[in-house]
């Protein structure tokens, strides 16, 4: 009946929200106190902008950890063995976990560890992440920036050479084969470096090193800021700039090649640009017997330095 405490359910349950309480735990002092001003929406958890401002750091963390020094990753398996095989200056060999050996993966361990090169254990994923496609057949290699002479170094090492002076300079090659030919065909016939522009050029990368069948580690390649100046500086030095293009004003037959030279080589589309032409002595075209009306920029270098080889051994 009314007023009994001990029929159940008289007895109001511990907890429960309703009526009185022993003290509040300062829960409300502290909703009675002031949260300050409302922070920037970019540091809302939660908000649009938050998760924009999320993203765009996440992404320049990643681009940090990127290499910043030009340093290249070759991957595949034949692109890598051969890398290993010219002699490329590699610092890495990455060997994805549980790649399934074969001919190829075994060779390129085997010279890795013969020259002293770096050989690592990853995980697949993390191959991944270095290929665009996920295209690294389970190995890749780094191989490090290439260090560029200066065109002055370049030719104070032609002038104490026994030999006349002999470099060759390009300009507008943009494909790095041509390159690592030119560079394979100046080693061959005793030429004493590469010029290259510092801008719209090819570079010593790892396709240049693999296309010279490693003679980029005899020839010293230099890079110039200005094509134009570095061949004025030359050719006040002495030397004679001789340009190579299809429509030139002299045949190779002409061509007195016992002298200091510099080699000029245009690209096979564009030739020669305006102002690298007018800075040359003398334009030079290769008579051709066939109804060719050109070759390509790399092997009409070598057919140049060959002839130019072959009469200073006369």
């Amino acid at each position: 009946m009314a007023g009994n405490s001990r029929r159940r359910g008289a007895v109001r349950k511990p907890g429960t929200k309703k009526g009185p309480t022993v003290g509040s735990g300062g829960v409300r002092r502290r909703g009675l106190e002031g949260r300050g001003a409302t922070p920037p929406a970019h540091m809302r958890p939660g908000h649009p902008a938050a998760k924009r401002a999320a993203k765009a750091a996440k992404a320049a963390k990643g681009r940090a950890a990127k290499k910043t020094d030009d340093t290249e990753i070759v991957l595949g398996r034949n692109p890598v063995l051969e890398c290993l095989r010219a002699g490329v200056p590699a610092t890495a060999l990455y060997v994805a976990l549980g790649t399934e050996a074969d001919e190829r993966l075994t060779e390129s361990v085997r010279i890795a560890a013969d020259s002293g090169i770096s050989i690592l254990e990853v995980a697949r994923h993390d191959l991944d992440r270095m290929s665009a496609h996920g295209l690294h057949q389970g190995i890749a290699l780094q191989v490090p920036p290439y260090r560029y002479a200066h065109p002055d170094d370049l030719l104070a090492a032609a002038n104490e050479a026994a030999e006349p002076a002999l470099l060759v300079a390009l300009d507008n090659i943009s494909d790095p084969r041509n390159l690592g030919a030119i560079v394979r065909s100046v080693a061959a016939f005793a030429g004493h470096g590469v010029l290259i522009p510092q801008r719209r050029s090819a570079s010593v990368t790892a396709v240049a090193w693999r296309t010279s069948a490693g003679a980029a580690a005899r020839v010293p390649v230099a890079r110039a800021t200005n094509l134009n100046r570095a061949l004025k500086n030359w050719a006040d030095a002495g030397l004679q700039i001789v340009g190579l293009d299809a429509d030139g004003d002299t045949t190779l037959d002409e061509l007195d090649g016992t002298g200091p030279l510099v080699v000029v080589v245009g690209s096979e589309g564009k030739g020669l640009s305006r102002l690298v032409r007018e800075n040359c002595d003398a334009i030079v075209s290769i008579p051709m017997a066939g109804p060719m009306e050109s070759l390509n920029a790399s092997v009409a270098a070598g057919v140049v330095l060959a002839e130019i080889a072959r009469q200073r051994r006369g």
